[in-house]
């Protein structure tokens, strides 16, 4: 019977798109990632597709540099950081023969594809959402995987500000998608979480979370722009994170099973588990109030948050 539910997968790539906002740790959770998923015996191809990218921690199967850099776009036709990098993305949509061919040298391997900041580009620039469609004809089964750093929980307003963006990114994007709140450890790095870590992760009943605001003029002003976005977020009912910290295995590996689960892939013909390991992957379920609670124990306060049950 077990062999029944191993299948190899000989014309499909699968792979992650990781995008995110500026120093949500995209090059850092690629690097970890790939060096995860190799000890499962994943053959992975890392892609950069981040011209900007002069900090990386992993040494690129595919470098968008080879193709353009940001620095060349800046000096010859006088654009600025962000001009530039709309530039270098909607050039690549242009030339996509060039990352076609790029990808036929690594085909078979799972991509990681470590993507540029700039947020307008998963907003209401169409470059990216284009690329990735050519990819997608390519028979290439991508997730989205969104990260956010996780202080942002601190804060009501960022925390709310974040959920609109997760959630347009979600439906400009187009993908399976999973939103990550990346740095966990330091989600506490400017000030106590108002609610239990389950809060912000399952994004339940934000209505508890317009009483955070402090009831000046200047924030009054926008309580009723504050409520309808949440409203929005919660009719869509799309938006929930997993929470990452990349130097622990068991929350890379819960991470790793939240994409998987949401592109297909299950085993790939380069990927080799015993039986006990692929048993124990299938029957490790538990349930995600656990998972949480494991997390805060570790990164939380005690003392920080309550329960929304609590009010």
């Amino acid at each position: 019977m077990l062999s029944m539910l191993i299948f190899t997968i000989q014309d499909v790539m699968f792979g992650q798109l990781v995008i995110g906002p500026p120093g949500s740790g995209k090059t850092t959770y690629c690097a970890g990632m790939q060096q995860f998923l190799q000890e499962f015996g994943r053959e992975v191809a890392v892609v950069n597709l981040d011209p900007a990218n002069d900090m990386m921690k992993y040494k690129p199967d595919i470098d968008i540099t080879d193709l353009i850099t940001i620095s060349d776009v800046m000096d010859t036709l006088k654009l600025g950081p962000n001009g530039g990098l709309v530039y270098c993305m909607e050039y690549l949509e242009q030339n996509m023969s060039w990352l076609e061919e790029e990808l036929a040298r690594v085909k078979g391997r799972y991509l990681l594809i470590d993507c540029p900041g700039q947020v307008e580009l998963y907003t209401h620039n169409t470059a990216v959402h284009n690329i990735v469609q050519r990819l997608i004809k390519m028979d290439i089964r991508l997730v989205a995987v969104h990260l956010v750093d996780s202080h942002y929980c601190s804060d009501a307003s960022k925390f709310i500000s974040v959920l609109l963006t997760s959630l347009t990114t979600m439906l400009q994007m187009e993908l399976p998608h999973v939103n990550v709140l990346s740095k966990c450890d330091l989600i506490q790095k400017y000030g106590k979480l108002a609610f239990n870590l389950d809060f912000y992760t399952e994004v339940l009943d934000l209505s508890y979370i317009l009483d955070q605001f402090k009831e000046e003029e200047e924030h009054s002003r926008y309580k009723k722009l504050n409520a309808a976005i949440v409203d929005i977020v919660q009719d869509y009912s799309l938006v929930s994170f997993v929470p990452l910290f990349v130097e622990d295995k068991e929350i890379m590996l819960r991470v790793m099973k939240a994409v998987d689960k949401a592109n297909g892939y299950v085993f790939g013909d380069l990927e080799e588990r015993n039986l006990q390991e692929m048993l124990s992957c299938a029957a490790g379920a538990e349930f995600e109030y656990e998972k949480i609670q494991n997390i805060q124990e570790h990164f939380v306060d005690d003392s920080a948050g309550t329960s929304t049950e609590n009010g």
